[in-house]
């Protein structure tokens, strides 16, 4: 079972001092984490100001020194809040200079299979991003690059504590086999914890971190995604009751 760190997603210092905007924090950030029990690091490389950004020298600057710290693979964001336009976002994936080890492609935004298919062109594995309430799932499963992806992400995004595991379910029967592909599930805000322990029960792989969640599992404020993390490795031994 992976559980992968998500060290910061489009989060800022408004959010929380503890989410790395920095390639120096990314990397110290993720060598904690990786410490403390996680097997990948998932990052959005930022611009000066603190933006989400596909710019090849925000992602060199990142994975660069992130790799400096850590071992364990490591893959980015192509979210169309980086870059909206799907044509540019295509241009930036083929004009990186340092290629993450796989990146993650929201199938139900527009041009994600333009975006999947300039990556695997690269070499780099491909995260399909299938979100819950999306018409993702559909496009994915009928999608010719669907069979050549690394994994699916199974994302919950029902902030609902009450209802999210239900919607999670749904979400996993909707992608069936899902081309026979691993699927990594998780949920985000209110949804990551008992998404989470869904996900550990189920034996699927998962993640956790400040772009996730903000907060450990007895409500306190996380001070670091090692924390998160730690966090969720308490519940590999306790939680697999069955939901």
């Amino acid at each position: 079972m992976l559980i992968q760190v998500c060290l910061n997603g489009p989060r800022g210092a408004a959010d929380s001092a503890a989410v790395p905007l920095s390639p120096g924090a990314m990397a110290e950030s993720a060598a904690a984490a990786v410490a403390a029990g996680a097997g990948e690091v998932h990052v959005h490389p930022k611009s000066p100001c603190g933006e989400d950004t596909l710019s090849p020298r925000a992602v060199a600057a990142a994975l660069t020194a992130i790799r400096a710290a850590v071992s364990v693979p490591v893959g980015v964001t192509t979210g169309a809040w980086a870059e909206p336009d799907p044509e540019r976002r295509v241009e930036r994936v083929r004009s990186w200079t340092v290629l993450p080890d796989h990146a993650s492609v929201n199938w139900h935004e527009p041009g994600a299979e333009a975006v999947a298919a300039a990556l695997l062109e690269r070499g780099v594995g491909v995260e399909a991003g299938i979100w819950s309430g999306t018409d993702g799932v559909g496009r994915f499963l009928a999608s010719p690059l669907a069979p050549r992806v690394l994994r699916v992400l199974a994302e919950v995004t029902d902030p609902d504590p009450a209802t999210a595991q239900d919607t999670g379910r749904e979400l996993l029967a909707a992608l069936g086999a899902a081309h026979g592909r691993p699927v990594l599930l998780h949920g985000e805000d209110g949804a990551a914890w008992p998404v989470l322990r869904l996900a550990l029960r189920l034996g699927l792989d998962t993640r956790i971190g400040l772009e996730d969640v903000l907060v450990l599992p007895d409500g306190r404020r996380a001070s670091s995604n090692a924390q998160l993390v730690l966090g969720a490795l308490a519940h590999t031994s306790s939680d697999h009751r069955p939901s």
